[in-house]
């Protein structure tokens, strides 16, 4: 469980009706082959050890002797396994029979937790034979144990990591108004089993998928779910062995009714934490007894386990082909209506805007476009300016000037190079020093140059910083760090470069295509150093402060889970230490000479890196993160767009004189090794 990373397994075993013997020796030996794959927790299905569908042979004993005695030869012959198991069987309480999870590891019967929620309707008449369970929790003798906890209040938590905190509900128990596991979740649980017998009906496994994703969404927890396979007997129902795990909304695995008989996942328990610990609305209870709970302490080792899960290098950009056009669609959305509200509320009806032929004031062009279209506006009132400087490149110059003609925008190019030079002279500042002065007053000299045009024209100034920019200070205090509205405030870079690329797959002019699709494939650049002999950009960016697919990745799990840098060097490790990463569109690996643009729609595949080269840049995040917050602390406004943001009236409340040290000497620990 290093890094909080636990792995379960829902397995649906050969079954016969009512022959408790092979029943158990099946379910045995799915327990070992789960275990053999490294689960440490491991569930099965609804009455599992006899069979769900046995109807009347419940009332017989012969049926329920068996069904004990099997569940203590399970335990005993499992007691060598560092695992937690959860199986299911009926249980004779006080002359009442119920339908029972018997929670169980390393030779140790936890407790007993009845189902809840007894169906008798349609095809179910659980209620012919079963009780509902009682919350209250009290202790029964059953299968060799003296002190079984038996109710549905329980909870069962691991000593040596007290956030791996199992509870149990049984198939109808999710599909009621009020689970019995929203409760175990505000006393604490953050894993969910559910062990199910749900039959087959055109239409439910999607319906049953819904309700697992959501419920793990709401609760913020790992919910696994084991359900009958289609060896339960069909005389009326058949059943799928549809099994699911899900974290936090997100499904990780699943078989396909009538497929494979187990899914494997791996759970990151501290990133559910997390999400409760930011949520303030999820209020968990400081003492789950108040709310009559019961605790059963077991133990599993912390086994270092292997990352199997998949870890997605880009985790700002819609991870499928089918999510794309609906994922840009809605930033689209929000940064026009974030535009046009403001333009409304100022009586705007012109902008201005600093166009480089750059990724980010090409998007900020574009939303400018949707935000004048939303109001009725005339696209010329969109006022693009090309500011050339000293290491101005032809190409960024053509694409910038093209750009702004197939949107239908406003030109207007103003060259800054008499106006720094002039400056230089006026400060003392030789020309042929290519320092940081150098680079940041042509970076003032341009928005000031917008500001004025905008005060002249009666416009805001639409600012085109990112995210990934502001996240590592990559913008010049009071230079193009100031604007009057900020629509890519919240994007960051990999995101930007997927969003034109989008515009540029959907688009119906082949002339705005082209020009951004070649825009897509330049190097980022601010442009502020002289351009090679061969006419070139010298300056990118990447090769300075470093990729920003690796920035992005880093600021991702920073803010939105708040991991300690090992963690986040460990995902980075298995997300970019292979170069058969999942092929995505957006990646800052894709650069090409202007001509070699990328076709319509293409996907760009991540660069793999070394741990050095991870650990590296990791180091220069925290660093420059840290050291930068003071400009994130004056920042205009601008949408939020997604769940991580730097705005400091909103997202970002750090202060500005906060040191790295801590983080810092943690990677030092790490490079020592």
């Amino acid at each position: 469980m290093k890094d909080g990373f636990i792995t379960v397994a829902a397995v649906t075993p050969h079954l016969r009706v009512a022959d408790v013997a092979y029943n158990t020796e099946q379910t045995l030996a799915s327990i070992r082959e789960a275990y053999q794959v490294g689960a440490q927790f491991i569930i099965l299905p609804e009455l599992g050890l006899t069979g769900y569908t046995c109807a009347d042979l419940f009332w017989q004993e012969t049926l329920l002797d068996a069904a004990q005695q099997a569940l203590r030869d399970l335990i005993d012959k499992t007691s060598d396994l560092e695992t937690c198991i959860c199986v299911g069987l009926p249980v004779v309480v006080q002359q009442k029979l119920y339908n029972c999870a018997a929670v169980f590891s390393a030779g140790r019967l936890l407790g007993l937790v009845p189902k809840q929620a007894v169906p008798n309707y349609n095809e179910f008449y659980e209620a012919r034979h079963f009780t509902a369970g009682p919350q209250e929790v009290s202790s029964i003798a059953f299968a060799g144990a003296q002190q079984v906890p038996f109710g549905t209040r329980q909870l069962f938590s691991v000593v040596s990591n007290p956030d791996v905190c199992l509870a149990v509900e049984l198939c109808e128990d999710l599909w009621i108004a009020q689970p019995p596991s929203t409760q175990a979740a505000l006393a604490g649980a953050t894993l969910i089993a559910n062990l199910s017998a749900s039959p087959e009906v055109v239409g439910k496994s999607a319906y049953r998928r819904l309700l697992v994703t959501s419920q793990s969404a709401r609760l913020a927890a790992g919910y696994v779910y084991a359900s009958a396979g289609w060896e339960e007997s069909t005389t009326d129902l058949v059943f799928g062995g549809h099994n699911l795990i899900c974290e936090n909304g997100a499904l990780l695995a699943q078989t396909q009714p009538f497929g494979a008989h187990i899914a494997i996942a791996q759970i990151d328990i501290e990133r559910l934490v997390a999400d409760r610990r930011r949520v303030s609305t999820f209020t968990t209870q400081v003492d789950p007894r108040s709310q009559g709970f019961v605790t059963t302490t077991f133990d599993l080792a912390l086994a270092d386990v292997t990352l199997t899960r998949y870890v997605d290098p880009h985790p700002f950009v819609p991870s499928s082909g089918e999510k794309r056009q609906q994922r840009c669609e809605e930033i689209f959305e929000i940064q026009a209506h974030g535009l046009a509200k403001r333009l409304m509320h100022t009586g705007s009806q012109r902008v201005v805007v600093g166009l480089s032929g750059g990724l980010d004031s090409t998007l900020a062009l574009l939303v400018c476009a949707r935000a004048f279209d939303l109001l009725d506006l005339d696209h010329e009132g969109i006022l693009a300016v090309t500011m050339p400087g000293f290491g101005t490149t032809e190409r960024t110059h053509t694409n910038a000037c093209e750009l702004s003609q197939a949107v239908g925008s406003s030109l207007l190019e103003v060259s800054i190079v008499d106006a720094v030079r002039q400056h230089f002279a006026d400060i003392g500042h030789d020309e042929n020093i290519h320092d940081v002065t150098y680079e940041n007053a042509q970076a003032r000299e341009r928005t000031q140059v917008l500001m004025d045009i905008a005060n002249r024209e009666s416009a805001l100034v639409v600012g085109t910083g990112d995210l990934s920019e502001l996240a590592l200070g990559w913008a010049t205090y009071n230079g193009d760090h100031m604007s009057m509205y900020a629509p890519n405030a919240s994007v960051p870079k990999t995101l930007v470069r997927h969003l034109v690329d989008y515009v540029a797959d959907v688009c119906e002019s082949e002339e705005l295509s082209a020009v951004l699709l070649d825009i897509v494939a330049t190097p980022v650049s601010p442009e502020l150093l002289p351009a090679s002999a061969d006419g070139s950009i010298a300056q990118k960016t990447e090769e300075v402060v470093g990729p920003y697919e690796l920035h992005d990745f880093f600021l991702y799990y920073v803010l939105r889970y708040g991991f300690i840098p090992a963690k986040i060097y460990r995902l980075a490790c298995h997300a970019f230490c292979s170069s058969s990463g999942a092929s995505r569109a957006g990646s800052s690996a894709c650069v090409a000479a202007r001509g070699a643009v990328v076709a319509k729609g293409q996907a760009f595949t991540h660069t793999a890196y070394d741990k050095t080269t991870i650990l590296h840049w990791l180091r220069v995040f925290y660093k420059r993160f840290f050291q930068q917050q003071f400009k994130r602390s004056c920042l205009p406004d601008g949408p939020k767009v997604g769940s991580v943001a730097v705005s400091p009236r909103g997202d970002l409340r750090i202060p500005s004189d906060a040191v790295a040290e801590l983080w810092l000497k943690q990677l030092d620990e790490l490079g020592a090794e």
